[in-house]
């Protein structure tokens, strides 16, 4: 458990260093202390969705974001990322690869 806490909370601080907040700063976006703010990327603390929530609301970001390593530029970003991901994870595996072939194809030729 101690190492889930640790890896939530340098996906916090990553997401925060990012936009250019210090800890202070996220605390007022995210409505709490900037204690707890300390405690949660030092991963000396366990959070509750609720808190998880704030944290990814004050940041725009998606709370499975705060899970994974992969951090995009922009919110934009994210926003086509996540729909096109969703999108992909409804098709078969046979239409999965022309969609990668039909990608391939698009990127090769830029």
């Amino acid at each position: 458990m101690k190492e889930l806490k640790v890896r939530f909370g340098r996906l916090v601080g990553a997401h925060r260093r990012r936009l250019g907040w210090t800890q202070e700063e996220l605390a007022a976006h995210a409505n709490m202390s900037v204690d707890m703010v300390s405690r949660i990327e030092a991963g000396s603390t366990g959070v509750r969705f609720g808190t998880i929530d704030k944290l990814a609301e004050a940041m725009k970001i998606d709370p499975a974001e705060l899970f994974s390593p992969s951090i995009p530029g922009t919110a934009l970003e994210r926003q086509r990322l996540t729909m096109i991901t969703s999108r992909l994870a409804k098709l078969s595996d046979k239409d999965l690869e022309w969609v990668e072939n039909v990608l391939e194809a698009v990127l090769r030729s830029r």
